[in-house]
């Protein structure tokens, strides 16, 4: 009885590691040139909604940005 409980988990788990795949339901991340004046915390206000300080760290997250510095010019991801 046990072996086949074995078997059973062990075949679940090939079939979902096999099928499982992204469910494309995340928007695409959209590119934004920083302007002189802006913060992440206005980018993300903008750009992302929802609260400023989950975008800041999307941002922060999207582009490998160690703090909170950008210059006019830099192209950022914004997801």
């Amino acid at each position: 009885m046990f072996v086949r409980i074995v078997i059973v988990v062990l075949v679940a788990v090939v079939l979902w590691a096999v099928f499982a795949r992204d469910s494309g339901a995340g928007a695409d991340p959209t590119k934004y040139r920083v302007q002189h004046g802006d913060t992440l915390w206005s980018i993300a206000i903008e750009h992302v909604g929802g609260d400023p300080r989950e975008g800041v760290w999307r941002i922060q997250e999207a582009n490998d940005l160690e703090g909170a510095a950008i210059a006019p010019g830099q192209l950022l991801l914004v997801p």
